[in-house]
């Protein structure tokens, strides 16, 4: 499965991408999301599935931080995620998340942070934040949808509050909205 970095050439096809994936109510915000990621920081670990019909999968890992009691520790987020729905089910958003995981592994990231369908992410090796004593960000959060995963530069001192960047909150990223489906699957742009 051909995966690679994402470079500028490639941004308006990552925004089809969300677009159709998230659809017409949120694919819009999720675009702005990633435009705000990445004027925000240039070194957000940004991977496309590059396919025949061009660019059909994206995943994006920010820069975040876990509020611990010793020290703020720097994590990441993964968000978004996104296969354009003819693409899915193919096991490309699984490889994107496996092949970003790999490389923050390698850069020393001791964590990694989502929202979203415990169902999918389970098999990636997250699991529930709230079981290992990390706090949410926000209350409209729904503890199984609020995920994390350990990697090797991983320390058990490692708890506390997980703090998004100021573009989720710009974007109201962050939780679910009344007006949004209860299901925790409108968190994620790959099902």
């Amino acid at each position: 499965m051909p995966l690679r970095i994402e470079q500028a050439r490639d941004y308006d096809a990552v925004g089809a991408v969300h677009r159709t994936a998230f659809g017409a109510d949120h694919g819009g915000t999720v675009v702005k999301l990633v435009n705000g990621l990445r004027r925000e920081d240039p070194t957000t670990l940004s991977l496309v599935s590059d396919e025949a019909d061009g660019v059909v999968g994206h995943v994006m890992f920010s820069r975040a931080l876990l509020d611990a009691p010793r020290q703020l520790v720097a994590v990441q987020s993964l968000s978004p995620l996104a296969v354009a729905p003819q693409w899915q089910r193919r096991g490309i958003g699984s490889a994107l998340v496996r092949a970003g995981l790999k490389q923050l592994d390698e850069r020393g990231v001791p964590l990694v942070f989502l929202e979203g369908d415990p169902r999918y992410y389970a098999r990636l090796g997250f699991s529930a934040a709230v079981e290992h004593d990390f706090r949410k960000p926000s209350l409209r959060i729904p503890d199984p949808a609020f995920q994390v995963v350990k990697l090797s530069a991983y320390e058990p001192w490692m708890t506390g509050t997980f703090v998004y960047s100021n573009i989720f909150w710009e974007h109201d990223c962050v939780g679910l909205r009344e007006s949004m489906p209860d299901e925790v699957e409108a968190l994620s742009g790959t099902e």
